[in-house]
């Protein structure tokens, strides 16, 4: 009898020290969940392994909602740049049109050619032409056709920005069979436009990892960064924000509109807040696939 009393108090402590340890890890996961959505960082996801099935259900939720979250965010965010970009397209395009017509004209009048008046008119003609320019590069974020989503094979489309940059050394190790849901123009611009930076950036090569995914995630995740220049962290902030750009001849539309395609194809285009792969320049690239692939990831240089 009493080595049965024993038994179960002991059955009955290791319980309660189970209990116990549970509940503390939960804390903890909760705490890392709270911390992470108070810093904006919605790429959260905690491993379900090891977790009660109820407890698997509630994680696996969660997880998908760090990544609802934060694709409303950015698109609640584009779809604010593209109100404010319609009525400055408005707006600038009334008050620089008659300026760049007027200004034309006299530069063609023979009392202005050769007078003191040329260069001085011709520099209201030049600045107008110039914010034209500029407003060209707004319609071309705020009139975006709708995507066409078809199963995308996404090494031929990879390969075919691996040629259009020689000059970078591209360091692949995503599956060769990846198959992706997407407009395959927008992918490929988009694709393009992150190895335009790069180049800028003065990046000599490029590393494009597949982050590891949750077994029930819908979507391929990567990480394509690069060895050029750092972004400042007073830049970080603002670097998907229409034109903005440190470059001197930048036009400051390239990621803003990558951002955009890529929430148009129901994707997502962030910074990266940790580099691999001693790249010094990282983004988050999600889109969702069709085709989970079987094989092993593969390494190769091009």
């Amino acid at each position: 009898m009493m080595l049965s009393l024993i038994v179960i108090g002991v059955l009955l402590a290791s319980l309660i020290v189970w209990i116990v340890c549970r509940q503390h890890s939960l804390k903890v996961r909760a705490h890392l969940m709270q911390e992470a959505i108070r810093n904006r960082d919605f790429t959260f996801r905690l491993p379900t392994d090891g977790l009660l099935p109820g407890e698997r259900a509630m994680q696996q939720t969660l997880n998908q909602l760090g990544e609802v979250i934060r694709q409303q965010v950015n698109q609640n965010e584009v779809e604010s740049w593209e109100r404010l970009t319609r009525v400055l397209t408005h707006e600038v395009m009334n008050g620089t049109a008659p300026i760049t017509s007027i200004s034309q004209s006299m530069l063609h009048r023979d009392d202005v050619k050769g007078s003191p008046l040329e260069p001085g008119i011709q520099a209201i003609f030049d600045t107008s032409r110039h914010l034209s320019d500029f407003v060209a590069n707004y319609r071309k974020i705020s009139t975006l056709e709708k995507p066409i989503l078809e199963d995308v094979s996404f090494h031929p489309v990879l390969d075919e920005v691996c040629k259009t940059y020689p000059e970078l050394t591209w360091e692949i190790n995503i599956p060769t069979d990846l198959i992706v849901r997407a407009d395959v123009g927008m992918l490929r611009q988009v694709l393009m436009n992150l190895a335009k930076n790069a180049v800028e950036a003065e990046a000599k090569k490029i590393v494009i990892e597949q982050i590891e995914e949750l077994t029930d995630s819908r979507d391929l995740t990567l990480y394509i960064g690069n060895d050029g220049l750092p972004i400042p962290a007073e830049n970080r902030q603002s670097l998907f924000v229409p034109f903005f750009t440190t470059k001197r001849n930048g036009s400051g539309i390239g990621l803003s509109l990558s951002r955009r395609m890529m929430i148009q194809q129901g994707g997502i285009l962030d910074l990266a807040e940790k580099s691999i792969g001693g790249c010094r320049v990282g983004f988050i690239f999600t889109i969702n696939k069709r085709v989970i692939p079987e094989k092993r990831s593969t390494t190769f240089l091009l």
